[in-house]
């Protein structure tokens, strides 16, 4: 497995279940779940000749790209001095690769450093007024967006995670923090495909839940959402995503602030993790549908998915 699956029974027994797991994508190399496949997508544009990438992302999906880029930079820079000592004849590849990360004007200040501190002369951090505009302009230009909601190639890198999920025995449901819905797409396509009966919840928050709406209908008030990397609202996954939830049997939540906090409170008390407020989404989920009386035939997974 590339992350962890720990379970925690302190805590499940606190929200009221027999079996309860984490998926520690915070674990993963990159960071994040996104290090499942942002790598994927760009490596498919990298073998069709592609050298410039550009993102839209002040969080996990910028750092795992701007990660990738600089290890596939410095095996280039290996590759080169290798040859240059006579270690290797094989032919370099066309790079070095450029990722261009555009980010608004409001980004959290530890995560522009954390951008800023990873050391490659090719990848380049910079604020805009409008970083999605930035990115359609910049793929007119002939840069390659990794914008995951619009391209299918990112729904391949998740498969690992589906396929790891499978291993664990008795799981029946699994919950996830989501902004475009492109791992829960892919999480339940896997599930769908391979027969298995496994739930896919997903948990949008007060402030942003257009898939969401498709399944439950939030009437609560609208905050601007501790968990700040739930910002996608043209939900372009929306019309493929709500009929294969339902179809595995899960359901969508929406979480408030309040309940953000209180989840991060008793995970910490329970568990002496530290989660971040984007990870305690699936922990709301969870205690929503068991006070709900969701019914779950096995244990459930809580994807901890990083910052």
């Amino acid at each position: 497995m590339i992350t962890p699956i720990e379970i925690y029974s302190n805590l499940a027994k606190a929200i009221g279940l027999k079996n309860l797991y984490f998926k520690r994508e915070d674990m993963h190399p990159y960071g994040s779940h996104k290090g499942r496949s942002i790598p994927v997508m760009i490596d498919h544009y990298v073998a069709k000749g592609s050298s410039e990438f550009v993102i839209s992302s002040s969080g996990n999906a910028a750092l795992a790209a701007a990660l990738h880029i600089k290890n596939l930079n410095s095996a280039i820079l290996n590759r080169s001095v290798m040859i240059s000592e006579g270690l290797e004849s094989s032919t370099l590849n066309s790079g070095p690769y450029t990722l261009n990360i555009f980010v608004g004007h409001h980004i959290a200040q530890h995560k522009l450093e954390k951008l800023r501190n990873i050391e490659d002369e090719n990848i380049h951090v910079l604020i805009k007024e409008r970083p999605l505009q930035a990115v359609m302009v910049a793929s007119q230009e002939g840069a390659v967006s990794l914008r995951q909601s619009t391209d299918d190639t990112s729904l391949i890198g998740y498969e690992s995670l589906a396929h790891e999920l499978s291993l664990t025995e008795g799981v029946g449901a699994i919950f996830i923090g989501t902004s475009s819905g492109t791992t829960a797409q892919s999480l339940a396509k896997y599930f769908d495909d391979n027969h298995l009966l496994m739930q896919v919840h997903i948990v949008q928050t007060s402030g942003c839940h257009p898939i969401a709406d498709g399944i439950e209908t939030y009437d609560g008030e609208a905050e601007d959402s501790l968990a700040d990397a739930i910002v996608d609202r043209t939900a372009l996954r929306k019309t493929k995503l709500v009929p294969l939830i339902k179809k595995t049997g899960g359901n969508a939540w929406i979480a408030t602030n309040d309940e953000i906090v209180t989840a991060q409170e008793m995970v910490e008390e329970h568990t002496g993790l530290s989660i971040s407020t984007n990870s305690a989404l699936s922990v709301v989920g969870v205690m929503q549908a068991v006070y709900r009386g969701w019914e779950i035939d096995g244990a459930v997974v809580c994807m901890i998915c990083g910052e």
